[in-house]
């Protein structure tokens, strides 16, 4: 593993991935985790994750099924080389390429598409930090649902971690070629409104579908059972 003052070790899934990152920048939370968990794939599937960052997603999902062929496309240079760095530290396969999602043409076709994608708008404030920047203003997601739509395979799904406030504009984007719409909402806590929501689209019929908000944390605060499972454990966490 990387070493050095610019870089933190530390563990996904409750110990059972070791993970390193960048001390400064962007940090990685539980999107990364929720995203990967709700990943229908099975063995021998191929996966992209776009924006994949220090590989918290892909390294997630690999453990939960291994098998897969991986792919990861990660814009700054030096965190698509700590991607590899973790890959290879949990004896995991990816193809990381570094590259602008949006701009890097993606052969087709993957069963699974996944991102975590900058959903700012590139004309408001940007964090004073170059790779928090990159992470939360390096394109509009509109460029991003563009880009990944056409990879998605026939039978295949394109899943979004974004704020719930962003899900009206991803379904609208999605909507004319990825119209099989599934959204889960998360709640901070009982009572309070969804932050974040997962979204995930396939070919089908036109169907929007949004679930029951799955709540993060307990009135007291620690996290919920089920969450506890999700990061914890690896469980999975279905959309359908």
């Amino acid at each position: 593993m990387p070493q050095g003052p610019g870089i933190t070790q530390g563990t996904l899934l409750g110990g059972r991935v070791p993970y390193a990152q960048p001390r400064d920048g962007y940090r990685t939370g539980i999107e990364p985790v929720l995203l990967a968990a709700s990943i229908p794939a099975e063995p021998g599937d191929r996966v992209l994750e776009a924006g994949c960052g220090a590989a918290a997603a892909l390294l997630c999902l690999l453990w939960r099924i291994p098998g897969l062929h991986a792919t990861g496309v990660e814009l700054d240079p030096e965190t698509a080389a700590l991607a590899r760095h973790n890959l290879t530290a949990n004896s995991r396969a990816a193809t990381i390429m570094t590259a602008d999602v949006t701009r890097h043409p993606t052969p087709p076709f993957y069963d699974h598409i996944l991102a975590n994608p900058p959903w700012h708008d590139p004309a408001s404030t940007a964090p004073a930090l170059p790779r928090r920047a990159l992470a939360t203003h390096g394109a509009v997601l509109r460029h991003w649902i563009a880009a990944l739509v056409p990879a998605v395979a026939p039978a295949g799904t394109l899943t979004l971690i974004l704020p719930d406030a962003q899900t009206s504009l991803a379904t609208a984007l999605l909507a004319t070629d990825l119209p099989h719409i599934s959204i889960l909402p998360l709640a901070p806590k009982p009572g309070r409104p969804p932050t974040l929501a997962l979204i995930q689209a396939r070919h089908g019929p036109p169907t929007q579908t949004r679930h029951p908000p799955l709540t993060l944390h307990t009135s007291e605060g620690p996290y919920t059972p089920a969450l506890q499972a999700i990061l914890r454990e690896g469980a999975p966490l279905p959309i359908r």
